[in-house]
């Protein structure tokens, strides 16, 4: 992690604070005085304040049901940020680990691990993220047949060199349906990549528009009885997932 953020890890510094002792040479990594805050340090190597050397509190790790109008930023914005929620010390100090718009609403996962975020949303470690989409046109059996093996094969988005990776799409069952009006217009989608309004650009590339947006799950981890708007701290068989 950056030097800066392993200081703040470390002791009761800000962030700004870390960065005015690092200017001032009191820092020292493996023995070598170091200024720069965003210079990567790991496990092994010794840091030291003084001559007193620092030892980093465990990283946490958290699920959040996000509500609609809030934001996944650390900063509040036009909407608050979803850090808001989180009844930590420091929270401001966590990050969202894939983000989703102000308008859609579920899963969000928040940490201060940035190799455990990384291994969430990087498209090489295939994660699966599902969302459950209400749609503008309904979709009838013969077109859903369709779009499954479109999806499946990649789709081209404007503006992106390449087609998106394979997707999974597939009806929500009867029984699973918020609202039985919505049979037809109510799908879960599979995605192991997060382009820029990747699934709101799915749907229009394929002529229909995503007016509700729901992320269920990542990896093997639910919302499971999480009320809109709460939080709990991640299990260990959870986090182990990522690491």
């Amino acid at each position: 992690m950056r030097l800066d953020k392993f200081i703040c890890k470390s002791t009761e510094l800000t962030r700004t604070e870390a960065k005015k002792v690092l200017k001032s040479g009191e820092v020292r990594v493996n023995g070598e005085v170091a200024k720069n805050a965003a210079m990567q340090v790991h496990e092994n190597n010794t840091i030291t304040i003084d001559g007193q050397v620092l030892i980093a509190r465990g990283s946490r790790y958290y699920i959040l049901h996000k509500v609609v109008d809030s934001i996944c930023s650390n900063i509040d914005e036009v909407y608050p940020s979803v850090l808001n929620f989180i009844e930590v010390d420091k929270a401001f100090d966590l990050h969202i680990a894939g983000r989703l718009d102000a308008d859609t609403t579920g899963l969000v996962l928040i940490t201060d691990d940035g190799r455990w975020s990384h291994n969430v949303i990087s498209p090489k470690k295939q994660c699966q993220k599902t969302y459950r989409v209400w749609l503008r046109n309904e979709i009838n059996d013969e077109k859903l047949a369709d779009l499954v093996t479109k999806f499946e094969h990649g789709l081209q988005l404007q503006g992106e060199d390449s087609l998106t990776r394979p997707a999974i799409l597939m009806r929500v069952e009867k029984e699973d349906l918020v609202d039985e009006m919505s049979y037809r217009s109510e799908v879960l989608l599979t995605i192991t990549e997060g382009k820029y309004h990747q699934v709101k650009r799915m749907f229009a590339a394929v002529g229909n528009r995503v007016v509700a947006l729901h992320r269920e799950q990542i990896g093997r981890i639910t919302l499971g009885d999480l009320a809109p708007g709460e939080w709990r701290a991640l299990t260990a068989v959870e986090i182990a997932q990522f690491l």
